[in-house]
């Protein structure tokens, strides 16, 4: 009797800490308890220019539901975006694909004459080309400078931005990305 009152006690504590786990939210440690702030509200459905098979081409967010994407506003004259194009290259080469994209987009007004030989400069290998050069997605989502950063889930939702150079390729920002995966 008290083992069957034990194990319906252990089964109960179990089912209760799975539910808490799943109603926690996304994982938030290191430098995102400070650097990232979570939202909710939908992804604009403004235009942006993509550089495909060497063609510049209308795009816009809408485009690309069903990924999880990283979008990533930055300019080649900005040295924290600078200091940060690296970690974004190594993250969309470890976690790019179908599901998952980082995408980069350039508000320089020069367009893919200054970004495309910058990448070449920089060893950016894994990035694709995005550009903003009159700012429109930069003003829909009511960046307030650069680099900003907004984690977009697979339904089109702004979910968590970041203002500032982070380490896109850290384990931290890895695992929140994965959250948003599953």
């Amino acid at each position: 009797m008290v083992r069957k009152l034990f194990l319906g006690i252990l089964a109960w504590c179990v089912t209760l800490a799975a539910a808490a786990g799943a109603a926690e939210g996304p994982p938030l440690a290191g430098w995102f308890v400070e650097g990232i702030s979570l939202e909710e509200r939908a992804a604009p459905d403004v235009p942006f220019i993509a550089i495909i098979d060497g063609q510049e081409r209308e795009v816009s967010l809408a485009d690309y539901k069903g990924q999880v994407l990283l979008l990533n506003l930055w300019a080649t004259w900005c040295a924290p975006c600078v200091e940060e194009m690296p970690s974004l290259d190594r993250l969309e080469a470890k976690l790019g694909g179908e599901d998952f994209q980082v995408m980069a987009i350039s508000t320089d007004r020069a367009g893919l004459d200054i970004v495309g030989p910058f990448y070449a400069e920089h060893g950016l290998e894994h990035l694709g080309v995005w550009l903003d050069p009159r700012g429109q997605i930069m003003h829909a989502l009511k960046a307030r400078g650069l680099p900003t950063s907004f984690l977009i889930d697979r339904n089109g939702k702004v979910v968590a931005r970041a203002e500032g150079a982070a380490p896109w390729d850290s384990a931290e920002a890895i695992a929140l990305i994965r959250w948003y995966l599953q």
